[in-house]
C-alpha cells in the first residue's frame, strides 16, 4: 500500500531535516544535550539521528543542505546570543 503525503513527511521527510538540522548544529560545536534542548528532542534521539539511524531515508537535492546548514547556524547564534545575555 502507497503511504499518504502526510505520513511520507512525518515519516521520512520531518526526521531528515531534524537529523540534519541535528548534527549541523553538533558540528557548530554545540553539545547534543543542547541540540535536543532546542529541538525540542529527547536526548537519546539525538544520537540515531547524527548516527544516520533516524532520518536517512531522505537524500536533498543539492540546494538544501545548504539552506540546513545556514538555518542551524543562524539557530546556533541566536542560543549563544541568549547565554550571553542572561
Amino acid at each position: 500500500m502507497e503511504k499518504l503525503p502526510c505520513e511520507t513527511i512525518v515519516w521520512d521527510s520531518l526526521p531528515a531535516i531534524r537529523a540534519a538540522i541535528a548534527g549541523e548544529m553538533v558540528r557548530c560545536g554545540l553539545s547534543q544535550k543542547m541540540v535536543a534542548t532546542i529541538l525540542h528532542m529527547a536526548p537519546s534521539a539525538v544520537s540515531p539521528s547524527l548516527s544516520g539511524k533516524r532520518g536517512y531515508r531522505i537524500v536533498f537535492s543539492e540546494d538544501v543542505p545548504e539552506a540546513i546548514a545556514e538555518l542551524a547556524g543562524d539557530m546556533v547564534s541566536a542560543t549563544i546570543s541568549d547565554h550571553h545575555d542572561r
